[in-house]
């Protein structure tokens, strides 16, 4: 019913990752390596994920080794190799060699190890205070810039109209969409917030025409998320991804697409931590656009709501 999604999935046509002209994401800071294993692990086949891990575990080692020689040591191919470098975002075998010399000499040289890619184990609170005010600062700055506006007016039409809403996310971005989905029940619209997989995949069978789902999932390709996208958007279902990858897999049953940022992630700041940032922007932008369309009901909606909590944070004195 819907093929020339899929068509503009695969094809040439795929949605931009950014604004218009803007330069791709550069590779991951070396510090970075190590979460990047962890994170993208069970994506990965057995042979990418040997190679993965033994660069992690022996970056000087591996520094030193040729695209053939890390091939032989893994037993795997250079093919192999050169797919997992780009997995863990560098260009090719060359760039992740260099992050690797960069942080074997980092290791080498007994500086403080690295919580985040600025911010060292020893910096000092005020340090940190100000370090990691100005990365959200740039992820949210970085999300606005690239964040479709055609798209996100397309998706705020259908959720000012949906008779349900239906969120999907897993873990981190489980509180995400519980965050959009308090909004929505707040100014009187009907939405569900589901984490476990299977209830909601048994949700999104009875989604129709006229409902929305929304999927949120930073790296795009979280199983749990996807499935249930799908089976809504094969019943007929307007369907929504918040993502950080436009280019993954749940893209692929997304009538409308609304890129986060990629931030970079580190040992104790993983994308879970830095991608809810940028998803809370877009899930804010969300609620403001359906609250604007639906204005008339929602204020009305929203005093209610307030006018029943008044008295839990203003109790009566006896």
């Amino acid at each position: 019913m819907r093929n020339h999604l899929k068509e503009t999935f695969s094809g040439s046509a795929a949605r931009p990752a950014g604004p218009e002209g803007s330069p791709p994401p550069g590779p991951p800071a070396p510090a970075a390596l190590a979460a990047k294993v962890r994170t993208l692990g069970p994506s990965m086949t057995r042979s990418m994920h040997r190679v993965a891990e033994t660069v992690a575990g022996d970056p000087a080692g591996c520094a030193a080794l040729t695209v053939t020689g890390l091939a032989e040591r893994t037993g795997t191919s250079e093919a192999t190799v050169v797919r997992t470098a780009r997995l863990l975002g560098y260009p090719g075998y060359r760039d992740l060699r260099l992050a690797l010399a960069g942080l074997a000499a980092q290791q080498q040289s007994g500086a403080a190890p690295a919580v985040t890619a600025d911010i060292a184990v020893d910096d000092p609170l005020s340090s940190v205070v100000a370090k990691l005010a100005q990365e959200e600062q740039q992820c949210l700055a970085d999300t606005a810039a690239g964040l479709d506006t055609t798209q996100l007016e397309s998706a705020v039409s259908a959720l000012a109209t949906a008779r349900r809403i239906d969120v999907y996310g897993i873990g981190a971005s489980n509180l995400v969409a519980q965050d959009l989905v308090q909004k929505l029940l707040r100014i009187g619209l009907i939405a569900h917030a589901h984490a476990d997989p299977h209830l909601a995949v048994t949700n999104a069978v009875q989604l129709r025409s006229g409902d929305v789902a929304i999927a949120i999932t930073h790296s795009g390709r979280t199983t749990d998320v996807i499935e249930p996208l799908r089976v809504a958007f094969d019943h007929g279902a307007t369907t929504v991804a918040i993502t950080g990858r436009p280019d993954a897999d749940v893209a692929q049953y997304a009538d409308h697409v609304l890129t986060t940022s990629t931030a970079r992630e580190s040992e104790l700041r993983p994308a879970a931590m830095s991608s809810r940032t940028s998803q809370l922007l877009v899930v804010d932008c969300l609620f403001i656009g359906v609250a604007q369309q639906t204005y008339d009901a929602a204020a009305p909606a929203l005093s209610a709501s307030y006018e029943a909590l008044a008295h839990r944070h203003s109790p009566k004195r006896p």
